[in-house]
């Protein structure tokens, strides 16, 4: 059975047209090729902020284009990278005096076709450089051929980029900051029902009831193990402790913090486990200066949801609080 309520003729196209029609102060739509980019930006830009990938995990990325966060979005088909022309066109129509930079999940994929969009603009005597997101930590082995995927730290490196571009850094600077934002960000994901498959119908995988997938990715790849499901307190305290344990630098003293649902979990759920995870942190003597709760990266309709950890250094704090006017990026209480 397809749980999926989308046309059968080019759903990802439709679905953005709609997504612009509901948000026409914001974003404005090219189709030809398909992406979409803000209506205003902060006059002390010099670079264009650019991210994409595939379809399915709205509202990433299309819902954080706008003023203080991406300048453009460009979406593939469900689960699938973009285009390299779409990228490229993309870039040239966001690019800043100082270039464009490209946020990029760390998929195949994605990594190709940015890649190429790269070569073509640098051709072009376009400065481009590229922010690489890979925080999923159920990917960390050196048997994965390319390393930890990209996964929610996505938003957070979004916002915090948005913020450090509105006060006029450069792109090394920018760049380099990214990387950084990325290397002090980590997450894990958990699901007990997998999304529906899209164009056939049918649950991705199957699980037995009373089982979670523990390390579940956000295309619906399965984990390297199938578990029994914990005790809910065990398993929002084993995912914090795992999170906090492969910090780079070790347990921080502050931190951004995001719950995250997969498509099909409730924000009754979510607030429940974000209220576990700020126990066990405080317990820890971890303080939390931001959080979001909510359905930012999902994998479609799957039924789960992940915690990430963003370990906070400098000035971070400032531009993570740095204002922002897009469709899905809410204002925090703290930044008010």
């Amino acid at each position: 059975m397809n749980h999926l309520f989308l046309p059968a003729d080019a759903p990802v196209d439709a679905a953005l047209r709609g997504f612009a029609l509901a948000h026409p102060g914001l974003v404005r739509l090219h189709e030809d090729p398909l992406y979409v980019t803000a209506r205003d930006r902060h006059p002390s830009r010099r670079v264009g902020l650019l991210s994409g990938g595939g379809s399915g995990h709205e509202p990433l990325h299309s819902g954080f284009v706008g003023r203080g966060m991406l300048d453009a979005a460009v979406p593939g088909r469900v689960f699938a990278s973009p285009h390299n022309r779409q990228v490229y066109e993309a870039s040239r129509a966001v690019a800043g005096p100082d270039g464009v930079l490209h946020v990029v999940k760390n998929y195949t994929g994605d990594r190709i076709n940015f890649g190429i969009a790269a070569e073509r603009l640098r051709a072009d005597g376009i400065p481009v450089r590229r922010v690489l997101v890979d925080d999923d930590l159920a990917t960390d082995d050196t048997e994965t051929a390319t390393g930890r995927r990209g996964t929610g730290a996505t938003v957070v490196v979004e916002k915090l980029l948005g913020g450090a571009a509105d006060a006029g850094l450069g792109l090394d600077e920018l760049a380099e900051a990214g990387a950084r934002f990325a290397a002090a960000s980590r997450s894990i994901a958990v699901a007990a029902r997998a999304q529906t498959a899209p164009g056939r119908g049918g649950e991705a995988f199957e699980l037995a009831d009373g089982e979670i997938e523990y390390g579940v990715g956000i295309h619906g790849e399965r984990a390297a193990r199938t578990v029994p499901r914990p005790d809910f307190a065990d398993l929002v305290d084993r995912m914090t402790e795992q999170v906090l344990a492969a910090l780079p630098d070790g347990a921080p003293d502050t931190v951004l913090l995001l719950v995250n649902g997969l498509g099909a979990t409730t924000l009754l759920e979510l607030y429940a486990v974000h209220d576990r995870v700020r126990h066990l942190l405080g317990e820890r003597g971890v303080s939390v200066a931001g959080q979001l709760v909510g359905t930012f990266v999902p994998a479609l309709d799957m039924s789960g949801f992940s915690v990430t950890v963003t370990a906070l250094r400098d000035n971070w704090l400032d531009w993570w609080h740095a204002p922002a006017l897009t469709p899905a990026f809410p204002v925090s209480e703290t930044a008010r």
